[in-house]
């Protein structure tokens, strides 16, 4: 293979990712997109107790990586479930994270 082929191959490689022919990280690592329609009603009593534990279990696994941030987000994220002020769903964190995911693995947000 030429220098000019692994140019046109990489050009087109990058066509592919651009016209969204990669292949969705989930679905590579196995897990399933659908959130059962229990979990997406599933209602979260407030629990002071439970919020403030899964805050501080965030806030030991953030660290200077960007994969300790994410988790630490998502707990974060997990943890508005038993917060009284807060609306969210586990399906609208699923979603999120899964957006999340998708954008890390084109490249991040300046490719």
């Amino acid at each position: 293979m030429t220098d000019a082929d692994d140019e046109t191959a990489d050009r087109a490689g990058d066509d592919a990712d651009r016209d969204g022919d990669h292949e969705d990280p989930l679905a590579a690592a196995g897990v399933d997109p659908v959130v059962p329609d229990e979990a997406s009603d599933a209602e979260f009593a407030p629990d002071a107790e439970v919020r403030e534990f899964i805050r501080e279990v965030a806030d030991d696994v953030r660290a200077e990586s960007s994969e300790s941030k994410q988790l630490s987000a998502v707990l974060y994220r997990v943890s508005d479930l038993y917060d009284d002020e807060e609306e969210t769903s586990p399906e609208e964190i699923y979603l999120n994270v899964r957006h999340i995911m998708r954008i890390k693995s084109e490249g991040g947000l300046r490719r």
